[in-house]
Parts: C-alpha cells; structure tokens; sequence
C-alpha cells in the first residue's frame, strides 16, 4: 500500500510513544521507509535503539549534530518525506507548531517544510479540552494539517476521556489515505452542517442548538480518505475544514437550494439541524413591546431536505445519512425516522440535558440502517466522523 513511500516520524514525548514501535513495524510491512526523529522527552518513554532497530534508519534527535547536519541537514530531512507523522503529537508539540517556534529539531522540521503533515494527538483530558490546545488545534486544521484521533478511553494517568492515541492501524490507515488518494478518491459527498437561522425581524430568529462540530469533523474524515466533499453549512460556531467546497447558507431554503444544486452525488450526509419551521413573513423591521400584548407568529414547515433527497429518482445519491436528535425513546424515533424520510441510514443520539452532546467534544451514536441499531460507545466527534466515513467508504466500496 506505501510501497516507495518515506515517512518522517516525529515522535512526542508520552506514555503512548510505546505504540510508535507497532506503528513503525505496521509501515515497515506495508513498504513505507520511515525516518524516526524523537523528542528528548520522547526518549523517557522509549529508547532511541528499539525505535532504530525497527525503522532500519537512524534516530534523529538533536538540532545542533554537527554530524547529522553535514550527512543531511534538518532543512533537507524535513523535505525528502511524503508524509510527516506526528506520534504521539503532545500538546506541547502541537502549540509549538501552531505558533510557529522552533526550538528543537521536531518543531524545526514542522516549520521547515511544505511537506504535508498528519498528527495523532495523545494527552491527559483535560489538556485535550482546554482552550488553549482546542485554539492550537483549529489553528493547525486551518494551516493544512489533517488528524486522526485522539480516542476516547481510560488514561495512563487514571483518567477518562478523549486523548488515547489513535491504534497503530487506524494511524496506517490514515496515512495510506493521505498519501494514496484514499478509499472515497473520485466520489463526490455532500455534507450538511451546523443551525439554521429563520428569520423573525431583522434581529430575531428561529434556530436550534447546534455548533456545527459533528458536521465539520465528519467531512474532515471524508477529505482525508479522498472524497470530493461539497459542504454546506449553516451559521456554524467552528470553521469549516480544509479541503472542501463550502456552500454557506442562513435559512433551510438555502440550505435546500444548494443541496440541489450541488447534485448528482455519490452520498449525502445531513448532519445540519435545520429549523422545522419558520415565520411565514419576516417582519421588515425590529418587532416592539406593544400594549397590545404579544405579536402573532404565524409559522409555516420548512423543507424536508432529507426527504426530498431519499426520494427515489435519478439522481438519489446511492448512500443517503440522516441524523436524528432526540431527548427520549432514541433508538425507536430515530428507526421511525429512516422508515418516514427514506434514508439509508440514521445517525441518532441523545442530547437531552446532563449528556453534554449538544455543542460539546463527545458524542454517542446510535447507527440505525436497514439490519437494525447499532449502538457505539461514546467517544469523540472525530473519532464519530472516522468510524463513519470508513463504513461509508465501505458501503460505496
């Protein structure tokens, strides 16, 4: 799969660097040579030798090896690579190279090169959650640089949450799909993202609790496994990845005219929480408290852009997701859903109060096809959009 392939592997300092030695061996089988520099943190988790041992090269370490720089020079090691791999990318690795430092040799070569870059980040929860790695992280998104991972699952420290490094495979995978088009190459997939907003007077509107997260992270996935992804999204809180088509819409019929018009296509993901219904006519101007009581609003059902796109007909994409949010009887409503709108598949979860689902980092999914539910266990909304970009991979295979 990687045959003639070079990897640059930069490998943090962390408890997870231990799996690098599987990741090694696992590009090793699939024909990549790899180039291993490591951090001196690094090196408290892992020696030097077991990590040349397996790569068949040696390890890099040191900015200022007046050796290393008259064989190859950090310039040049950073610029003979396919592919960089961040391994564990810690969050100290991540802010230096969101903000551009370069005080050692890993975080030189980040900043040294247009080679493209992909991290694996792996910390304790709570500084995967903070601000300050979730800002270095849109940061870095925004520079080019694509992610896989981090898991959800039981920490080295004894915690609990987002922030295991991704398995060695799902790493490999990633790779192989960065650097060969990927599984989804030459399919075009439209994905629908984030509110809607419905207008009421020019300063009020209709619109549900949505970030936009969920949406964003799954047509993430689809770019790195090569599909051409045509996004549309709604006033979003986050920014839309790198590497689409954004279509940006305010209202449902908007959002329903650029779907259309964004047709034919392989597969259709609509994971946008578009408004049910909106005020037939928008008031021209800003609505006041009046002695007469309160105003009417006369509200009219937006479009059912689901549906429509079920629809049997010529250009019915072959795979079309749903997505169901509810506070109760999830599993049932949502089955009911893809029997209603004709979909293939439904993507339900649970947002009622205490889950933190709505507008936060984690989500827990049920997938509802035509064999039945599927439950997956709650995990982050990245690791959501992976797990579901391969089975729609897999189902356009």
């Amino acid at each position: 799969m990687l045959h003639d392939k070079r990897i640059l592997l930069i490998i943090g300092g962390g408890i997870a660097a231990y799996k690098t030695l599987e990741l090694i061996r696992l590009l090793r089988t699939a024909g990549a040579a790899v180039t291993p520099v490591m951090t001196r943190a690094a090196a408290e988790f892992v020696t030097p030798l077991s990590v040349s041992a397996l790569a068949g090269e040696k390890v890099y370490t040191d900015l200022f090896d007046l050796t290393d720089e008259a064989e190859m020079g950090h310039i040049q090691l950073s610029r003979v690579a396919d592919l960089i791999v961040v391994a564990p990318a810690t969050a100290d690795l991540m802010a230096k190279a969101a903000q551009g430092l370069a005080g050692d040799l890993a975080s030189t070569l980040l900043l040294a090169t247009d080679t493209p870059v992909l991290m694996a980040p792996a910390m304790n929860v709570r500084m995967w959650d903070h601000p300050a790695t979730q800002r270095n992280l849109t940061r870095l998104q925004g520079d080019g640089v694509t992610f896989v991972g981090p898991d959800v699952g039981d920490m080295a420290c004894g915690e609990h949450g987002p922030g295991r490094l991704a398995e060695p495979a799902a790493i490999l995978s990633a790779i192989g799909a960065r650097l060969t088009g990927g599984p989804l190459a030459g399919r075009h997939v439209i994905v629908t993202s984030g509110p809607t907003h419905e207008p009421i007077d020019p300063v009020r509107y209709i619109a549900n609790r949505s970030s936009g997260a969920q949406g964003t992270a799954i047509a993430r996935a689809l770019v790195r496994l090569g599909a051409d992804v045509t996004f549309v999204t709604g006033p979003a809180t986050v920014a839309p990845p790198e590497g689409v088509t954004v279509k940006r819409v305010e209202t449902a019929l908007q959002m329903q005219d650029a779907v259309l018009a964004a047709m034919p296509a392989q597969a259709a993901v609509f994971a946008a929480a578009v408004a049910d219904w909106r005020v037939a006519t928008a008031g021209a101007q800003k609505m006041k408290k009046t002695v007469d009581g309160l105003p009417a609003l006369d509200l009219v059902e937006n479009p059912d852009i689901l549906a429509a796109v079920s629809a049997p007909g010529p250009q019915r994409p072959r795979l079309v997701v749903g997505f169901a949010a509810e506070t109760q009887d999830v599993t049932r409503l949502a089955t009911e859903k893809r029997l209603r709108k004709g979909c293939d598949w439904i993507v339900a979860n649970d947002v009622s109060d205490g889950t933190g689902i709505m507008g936060g980092t984690e989500n827990a999914v049920t997938l509802i096809t035509a064999d039945g539910a599927e439950d997956w266990p709650r995990m982050g909304k990245d690791a959501v959009a992976d797990r579901l970009a391969q089975r729609l991979a897999e189902a356009l295979a």
